[in-house]
């Protein structure tokens, strides 16, 4: 995720830019580049499928996202859940699961 406001007629190549020189990435990884507007009312998501860039953009009509705070860097890697919880306006950043243990012996 790009925690700065995008200007939203940026599209595939503006948003690769923003990618490899700002938030210094491999824009051809697997994974996807979430940008979001100053109103915060809309998403864009980057990401290289093998064969070419998608662009996938989702707007709401009535609220915002739950961005990340403004911090020292631009860029916040979430997983997959934290990505789930954005889409459906959860503020992923106040929940706090269960700490993962990982044990190599039963007894």
């Amino acid at each position: 995720m790009h925690r700065n406001p995008v200007d939203f007629r940026k599209a595939i190549n503006g948003l690769s830019v923003i990618v490899s020189d700002i938030m210094e990435l491999d824009v051809y990884q697997p994974a996807l580049f979430v940008f979001c507007n100053k109103r915060r009312d809309q998403i864009k998501v980057l990401y290289w499928d093998y064969t070419g860039f998608a662009l996938w953009q989702k707007r709401l009509e009535k609220d915002k996202f739950k961005w990340p705070k403004k911090k020292s860097l631009d860029t916040v890697s979430i997983t997959h859940e934290q990505w789930s919880w954005l889409l459906r306006g959860v503020d992923f950043e106040k929940i706090q699961p269960h700490q993962t243990l990982k044990y190599s012996h039963v007894a």
